[in-house]
């Protein structure tokens, strides 16, 4: 009898788990389906609540403030999004073609993100925690763009404004702009390897 109720209670347990598992998954679905909709800072608890079936004190119980709802929706988003890693460009020796590889590897990872991205992006300025939660993807950005401003062997000065426009190129502003006007990836690419390998070659103003 006493199996039988260790039995019983593990039973109960594990269907609570599970059950309380898809709640989760659902209110997660449910928040980045809203970010790429209508971007998070038009995400309200109740549309949450309403798109994952449940009720609002329910989305609460597992995200009980906004930083925690939203850096879930970043972990779960960014398992089917990985940010491409620096190891697939890093070791190559020449800037230029350097430069090309981790554009394309972004580009890529732009355009297949693209529908969040560019709500994200619009809205981290009014949502403090969303900026917080973007933090670590800034901090990679300008790591990835010291790395591919390097090895050019310029001057101070021309180093200075080459990184500048390094940095333009890696935003998702300029790759999206670019394929507005009807560039796809691959061209995108060139045109700013192109610009930015034409700054190494010009003559030091004297």
């Amino acid at each position: 009898m006493a199996s039988f109720r260790l039995v019983k209670t593990l039973v109960i347990t594990y269907v609570y788990y599970m059950s309380r598992k898809d709640t989760r998954h659902r209110i997660v679905r449910a928040i980045r389906d809203l970010h790429e909709e209508v971007g998070p800072s038009s995400t309200t608890i109740s549309a949450i609540a309403e798109r994952a079936g449940v009720q609002r004190l329910t989305v609460y119980r597992h995200f009980p403030d906004e930083r925690a709802l939203i850096a879930a929706c970043s972990s779960d988003w960014s398992e089917d999004h990985p940010f491409p890693s620096p190891a697939r460009w890093s070791g190559i020796r020449d800037p230029r073609e350097r430069l090309a590889a981790a554009l394309k590897a972004l580009y890529a990872y732009f355009r297949e993100g693209a529908p969040m991205l560019a709500q994200v992006l619009r809205d981290e300025v009014e949502v403090p925690p969303l900026a917080e939660v973007m933090s670590p993807w800034w901090d990679a950005m300008r790591e990835i763009a010291g790395g591919l401003a390097s090895g050019w062997g310029l001057d101070p000065e021309r180093q200075r404004r080459l990184r500048a426009v390094v940095v333009h190129a890696l935003r998702f502003e300029t790759w999206r702009s670019l394929t507005e006007e009807g560039l796809d990836d691959e061209e995108a690419v060139e045109v700013m390897v192109d610009w930015i390998a034409a700054l190494t070659e010009e003559s030091p103003r004297g």
